[in-house]
């Protein structure tokens, strides 16, 4: 019993469990746009089941990818797989599991949210390549997670609308330039190994740059999503509140001081996303 719960704990910290904080208020979000209020319990339950299944399967595949990786650098070189604290074939077990989880919630669901299954599969694993072929590989993991809100639209409707895309635009944006900030942490590293991100390509100044420009992107489609669903005056202070606080996330780092990346990378962004469902949900339960 002590194997399987130190097991247990492992596996939950190999997976950043604790991170769905980032993804799942915008699938929730797409959810509620969807049905005008909440969705039935039944098809909420079902969504967090594929989006947890789906998470799980990207982020253990991710480790077990760049398992050799992780173990030449020195900030990644500690985490279970490098030090020996969990077997491939488990994790690569795990994955396996965790994907079959989000083919049940996937055909819980309906026809198209299963037909479409495998190509979310493959987008959400694919980015674990993404740094050995392109520089953009950021954009990637922007994808993997900026889908969650269509898929969430399709649950519910069993449909796609070209609206709820302009989510998944959003979350692309958010996602990539927290992403490029993210990956300064590694630039020495990335450039030794020979792996490609926006820091290791345009210098640090320059990823700090992109990444302020993908973020007044979002802004801008935020604006464009209020008008596209006719939201109103509590979902607009929502949105403002998330550009301040993506303003304070840029203004506490900065090319030459990443101490604080920690705070900008986990609280910070916990925060926008919360502070996005909660704001958009509120606005349109109390229009209904």
């Amino acid at each position: 019993m002590e194997n399987v719960l130190r097991s247990t704990r492992v596996t939950l910290e190999m997976i950043k469990w604790e991170h769905s904080i980032f993804a799942l208020p915008f699938a929730l979000t797409g959810a509620v746009l969807a049905a005008g209020g909440w969705p039935s319990l039944r098809v909420l339950c079902w969504i967090v089941v594929c989006m947890v299944g789906a998470r799980s399967a990207a982020m253990a595949f991710n480790r077990l990818a760049d398992s050799e990786i992780d173990a030449a650098n020195p900030r990644t070189a500690t985490r279970a797989l490098p030090k020996g604290e969990l077997s491939k074939s488990f994790v690569l077990c795990f994955t396996i599991l965790a994907a079959g989880v989000f083919f049940l919630g996937a055909a819980m669901l309906n026809r198209l949210t299963l037909e479409l299954a495998p190509v979310a599969l493959i987008v959400v694993l694919a980015y674990s390549y993404m740094k050995r072929i392109t520089r953009w590989s950021h954009v990637v993991l922007g994808l993997a997670l900026g889908i969650a809100p269509s898929a969430a639209w399709i649950a519910v409707r069993g449909s796609l609308s070209p609206r709820i895309v302009l989510l998944t635009g959003i979350v692309i944006l958010w996602v990539g330039g927290f992403d490029v900030l993210y990956a300064c942490q590694d630039f020495e590293h990335d450039r030794k190994a020979g792996l490609n991100s926006v820091p290791q390509a345009f210098g640090l100044e320059g990823a700090f740059w992109i990444a302020r420009l993908m973020h007044l992107g979002m802004a801008v489609l935020l604006f464009v999503l209020l008008h596209a669903f006719g939201l109103g005056m509590i979902a607009l202070v929502g949105m403002v509140l998330v550009i301040v606080l993506l303003a304070y996330e840029h203004a506490i780092i900065a090319p030459h001081d990443l101490r604080r990346m920690n705070a900008a990378f986990f609280t910070l962004n916990g925060i926008i996303s919360m502070v996005f469902f909660v704001f958009i949900a509120t606005d349109v339960l109390h229009r209904r």
